[in-house]
């Protein structure tokens, strides 16, 4: 049976994508890191009408989970939900990190050597996490600077070994990511909160993004 799944990820930038099966039907990456709740149901919305498809279609969805900033993530994650619940059917929560490195390792030899993905977390720092030939994640993800990464190649959309976070490739490759459940990966207080040590994880409360379910 084909299976339609929509990719939402707001941890970088906005990013959507739509596959059938394992063919990608339209994908967009927009806005900047500080505009998710104005971008991310339009954006969904205007990937169906590109992928000449109905909401009601949807089949799966999958969503990256983070690291990423607090508002950033809430807005993609409660998006996600909402719409699950709203079209009944499942949501898979995926490390953004872990497209990065998917479709990083896919262009390369089998035994060309570990790499780590960044995303730009602010204030100086980046998330990353350490990843085998594969693409497997290895370790991570962490949040730290720079120089505390490992002398590995480095690989993301703002290194310059650039590769997107693209929800188009979350879609059509969804089976071949570790499902992480639906925790946001914080890995540090919100914006507002300067923290006074490294955190591995936090929780956060829900966000309810208005997203409209047409037919």
């Amino acid at each position: 049976m084909s299976e339609l799944v929509l990719g939402i990820d707001t941890s970088h930038r906005v990013a959507v994508g739509l596959a059938r099966d394992e063919r990608v039907l339209a994908s967009r990456i927009v806005g900047d890191t500080r505009s998710h709740v104005e971008m991310a149901a339009t954006t969904v919305r205007d990937v169906l009408a590109s992928g000449g498809v109905r909401m009601r279609d949807v089949t799966r969805i999958g969503v990256g989970v983070g690291p990423g900033p607090f508002t950033g993530l809430r807005v993609g994650i409660a998006t996600a939900q909402i719409l699950g619940q709203a079209l009944g059917v499942p949501v898979i929560g995926v490390c953004s990190l872990d497209i990065i490195a998917l479709r990083h390792a896919a262009g390369l030899p089998y035994d060309d050597g570990e790499f780590v993905t960044v995303l730009d977390a602010r204030r100086h720092e980046v998330y990353w996490a350490r990843y085998d030939a594969s693409g497997l994640r290895v370790a991570g993800p962490f949040v730290g600077a720079p120089d505390t990464l490992p002398m590995l190649p480095a690989v993301g959309p703002d290194m310059p070994a650039a590769c997107p976070l693209d929800a188009g490739y979350l879609a059509s490759n969804l089976d071949e990511l570790p499902s992480v459940g639906l925790e946001p990966l914080y890995l540090r207080q919100p914006d507002a909160d300067l923290p006074s040590t490294r955190k591995s994880t936090i929780v956060g409360g829900h966000l309810r993004v208005p997203v409209s379910v047409t037919s």
